[in-house]
């Protein structure tokens, strides 16, 4: 009997997360790193943790994350959009509860680009008339 796998892309910021969804123990691999070692703040962990919460599928389902750019706070937002779309993918029914809670919109607030001849995306070098 083989296990079926699921997979989804999660994103924000410049953060991008693969992950992989399996029926099994509740291991968590992320960059085949344990979880726990990977994501080491405690709130991190409960925001990465909330879409299972909500559906009640903590503890009965794998994961293996693979995450890159971005930093540590963008990478766990990437993981939990990823995880919420998986569910997705797992069991479509859990549809109405992941998108009341907000967990299947992409935050696409991305880092604004410098424009050129100023110092920054939206600082102006200072105006004088003559």
């Amino acid at each position: 009997m083989t296990v079926k796998s699921f997979y989804a892309t999660g994103k924000r910021k410049s953060a991008i997360a693969r992950v992989y969804l399996k029926e099994g123990t509740g291991n968590w691999t992320v960059n085949k790193r344990n979880f726990d070692d990977y994501f080491t703040r405690e709130s991190l962990k409960m925001l990465i943790q909330q879409p299972l919460e909500i559906t009640g599928k903590k503890g009965m389902l794998s994961f293996d994350i693979s995450v890159d750019g971005g930093g540590i706070a963008g990478q766990a937002g990437a993981v939990k959009h990823g995880i919420s779309k998986a569910l997705l993918e797992y069991d479509p029914e859990l549809r109405d509860v992941l998108k009341k809670a907000g967990f299947l919109t992409r935050d696409s607030r991305i880092k604004e680009r410098k424009k050129y001849g100023q110092p920054g995306a939206r600082k102006r070098f200072q105006f004088s008339k003559r």
